[in-house]
C-alpha cells in the first residue's frame, strides 16, 4: 500500500450515465446504458457515485466520496489488486497537510483509512477503499486526496464482484 500516494487525510455524465437518477442510496441496482463493458467500473464524481457494470443493462451504484478539488483525476486505468485490511502508509503530500499522522497505520487499525479493504489502481498512486468510522459522514461528497471512499459494507460487497485487471473509468 506505499505506493498509494495521494491517497486521502445536477448529474449528467459522458458515456451514457445521463439516464441516472441521482445517487441517493448507500447502494442501488439502476438501468445502465450498454456504454461500458460488464465488469468494469465507472465513477462519475459529479454524482459521487461508482458504477459496477453487470453487463445486463444494469449497474450496482454505490454513494462514494471522491476527490477534492485539485485532487481529481479523471481517465480509465485498470485494477491491479485487491487487499483486505491494507495496512496503509501515509503519501508525502498527505502527511505535509496532516504532519501528526503517524509513518504507518496497520491495517484493521480503528484510525486507517483504507477502512476494511482496498481495490489498487494502477499505476499505484489511487485506491477504491474502505474508511474509518468517523469518516462515514464524508461519503457523498469531495473529501480525498484522489482515491475513491466508500463504506466498508460497500467496499465488502463490492470487492469479489471485481476482477483484477478490470477498467475503472473515472468521468466528470
Amino acid at each position: 500500500m506505499r505506493k498509494l500516494s495521494r491517497c486521502l487525510v445536477p448529474f449528467l455524465v459522458a458515456g451514457g450515465l445521463a439516464a441516472l437518477t441521482p445517487a441517493t442510496q448507500a447502494r442501488e441496482l439502476v438501468s445502465m446504458p450498454a456504454a461500458y463493458e460488464a465488469g468494469a467500473i465507472v465513477v462519475s464524481t459529479r454524482q459521487r457515485a461508482l458504477y459496477f457494470v453487470n453487463g445486463d443493462g444494469t449497474a450496482l451504484r454505490y454513494r462514494v466520496a471522491v476527490g477534492m478539488p485539485g485532487k481529481q483525476w479523471f481517465g480509465t486505468r485498470l485494477i491491479d489488486g485487491k487487499h483486505i485490511r491494507p495496512a496503509w502508509s501515509p503519501p508525502a503530500e498527505v502527511k505535509r497537510a496532516q504532519p501528526s499522522l503517524p509513518n504507518l497505520i496497520p491495517g484493521g487499525a480503528p484510525n486507517n483509512p483504507m477502512g476494511a479493504a482496498a481495490l489498487t489502481i494502477s499505476p499505484g498512486e489511487y485506491a477504491i477503499h474502505g474508511t474509518t468510522a468517523s469518516m462515514r459522514a464524508s461519503i457523498g461528497s469531495y473529501a480525498s486526496f484522489g482515491c475513491i471512499r466508500m463504506l466498508d459494507e460497500d467496499i465488502l460487497d463490492l470487492m469479489p464482484r471485481v476482477r483484477v485487471g478490470a477498467r475503472i473509468h473515472v468521468v466528470k
